[in-house]
């Protein structure tokens, strides 16, 4: 089947850089478009000053900057925070209000697709729909570890797709749910943090037992901190806290044996299974060595699984190493660079 990968880069890997001022907006772009990748994912909230108000001149920067850089809009990145008061929770009238503010700001700036993230309730994406059809920007939801395809939680979904018959919602894949090894980098941060090398042992030992096992995949639930829980449960966490226990584990080695249930390894025929709903694509990524090979993402199997599917859209370098090392702010333009060299080997090889 044909295939059209393309190749983006989120500005969330950016993000160090921005925080400390080393990278502006413009600086980001630029340092995308010297990787060859042509497409932008945005934070809007973080990175536009005036957000939610797009102004005159800073839509006439942003067009500027795709045509100086050779760049184009891809996906934008909402969050949809329903907690914006002290006493309550936003209505659901005032959440759908706000994916339509969303909605309109990526239409404005040339956006076909919006990222919304687990937490945003299913009413409010139904309730939506009409807005997204109207303005012809997709919702699509991330698809991010715990959470997989071939799922209760995405069959969640899939149901309501089906009752709406919409082709304006779907999923955004994230690389996260095809780990088969716990991130190097977050293994180095916890001995540095203090944790001991028999603790780490038999968290990756628990690790490499349900990558080989199988991992009970998440249901869907109203209540994302129950389903959460009861995916933890039903892959060992119990277990093994007893062990780390048992071993004399301090905080580091809790924090370590509990971070490791922030990754998992999903079959990729899953992308082939979905690949009619998959609008977008993260790829995220934590360590990109010397021969640009992603230490714990088997790069090429998920590229492949994507090329058999046909897969017609964009994959966004979305780096997280930041998280796991003391300095990332020198550090997040080699590492996508490298990300995107590894990217292009995969598609184009």
């Amino acid at each position: 089947m044909s295939y059209d990968i393309r190749r983006s880069v989120s500005l969330y890997s950016y993000q160090e850089g921005y925080f400390t001022g080393k990278l502006d907006l413009e600086g980001c772009i630029r340092e995308v478009s010297k990787t060859g990748a042509t497409g932008i994912e945005l934070l809007a909230e973080e990175m536009i000053d005036e957000f939610p108000v797009i102004t005159p001149e800073f839509k006439a920067k942003w067009f500027d900057w795709m045509q100086k850089y050779g760049t184009e809009p891809v996906c934008m990145d909402a969050f949809l925070e329903n907690h914006l008061y002290d006493n309550r929770t936003c209505t659901l009238r005032e959440q759908i209000e706000n994916m339509r503010r969303d909605l309109e700001i990526a239409k404005t700036l040339g956006f076909k697709i919006i990222r919304t993230l687990v937490s945003t309730p299913m009413e409010v994406i139904e309730g939506s729909l009409r807005i997204a059809e109207d303005l012809d920007v997709k919702i699509g939801i991330e698809v991010h570890s715990p959470f997989s395809l071939n799922s209760g939680w995405s069959e969640g979904y899939m149901e309501m797709i089906r009752r709406t018959g919409t082709r304006h919602f779907g999923f955004i894949p994230d690389f996260g749910i095809f780990c088969r090894k716990i991130p190097t980098e977050l293994t180095n941060q916890a001995l540095r943090r203090g944790a001991h090398p028999e603790c780490i042992e038999i968290t990756q030992r628990f690790f490499r037992q349900r990558v080989e096992n199988g991992f009970v995949k998440i249901r869907y639930d109203k209540n994302l901190g129950a389903a959460n829980m009861d995916y933890r449960m039903a892959n060992g966490q119990g277990e093994l806290m007893e062990a780390i226990k048992a071993a004399g584990g301090n905080d580091a080695d809790v924090g370590y044996a509990m971070s490791s249930y922030t990754y998992s390894w999903n079959d990729p025929q899953d992308i082939i299974d979905n690949i009619d709903y998959i609008y977008h694509t993260h790829g995220k990524c934590y360590h990109i060595d010397e021969d640009y090979e992603e230490t714990c993402i088997p790069m090429k199997a998920v590229i492949d699984a994507y090329k058999k599917a046909g897969y017609q859209g964009y994959i966004s370098t979305e780096w997280e190493g930041f998280e796991m090392i003391d300095d990332a702010s020198d550090e997040c333009i080699e590492q996508v660079r490298r990300h995107q060299e590894c990217l292009r080997k995969y598609i184009e090889g």
